[in-house]
């Protein structure tokens, strides 16, 4: 998902092509879902707000949707219909630390939950103790969490106005815990990113 404004990081650049250590964060996730065994096609959802990711995405010959930029689930709605995607994973462009294993084990929690939709989140602590904002948290199992922009859908269930039944996979990782939605988290990700190479 690589067509939101991104307001609240304040930049002229889109959020998708933010240089987290030089490189534009969508690169990162697009690595580690090309790596994950799971996967076996990516498309990115763009939108009139993200022309130069668009154009990005031509350039490194990935298949791309330009959706119609409203908001993160409207445009994940429209892919879906336009696409008539089944199963599929929804994940933000701005998560520059997630990983191939990462993403297997979240396609493996889906296939055994039963359920048509899961949904990963991160206890609400943990973003707490990186100094990170949180705009939004649910209870799960009595924990407050925070969902961290990656879902795994049934599109072949209803989807759009009804709220589909859903697993929440609660994975404990300050990697997941990080996406940049301002400059300190940008500086957070650079930080860890140094750390592991």
């Amino acid at each position: 998902m690589a067509g939101g404004k991104g307001t609240r990081m304040k930049l002229a650049e889109e959020k998708p092509l933010i240089k987290v250590c030089g490189k534009p964060v969508v690169e990162y996730v697009l690595a580690a879902l090309k790596d994950a065994k799971k996967i076996d096609s990516v498309i990115v959802a763009t939108s009139s707000c993200t022309p130069k990711t668009t154009r990005l995405m031509k350039k490194l010959g990935i298949k791309f949707l330009e959706t119609p930029g409203k908001d993160y689930v409207s445009d994940m709605g429209y892919a879906v219909q336009t696409l008539k995607l089944g199963v599929f994973l929804a994940i933000a462009a701005d998560l520059p630390l997630v990983t191939s294993e990462m993403i297997d084990a979240v396609v493996e929690r889906y296939e055994r939950c039963g359920k048509p939709a899961l949904t990963v989140a991160v206890p609400m602590e943990t973003k707490a103790q990186l100094g990170m904002c949180i705009e939004y948290s649910f209870k799960a199992d009595n924990k407050d969490v925070v969902p961290v922009g990656i879902n795994v859908i049934d599109g072949r269930k209803r989807y759009g106005d009804e709220w589909l039944d859903q697993d929440i996979y609660l994975m404990n990782n300050d990697e997941l815990a990080v996406n940049i939605n301002t400059l300190q988290e940008l500086q957070l990700a650079e930080r860890l990113l140094s750390q592991k190479t």
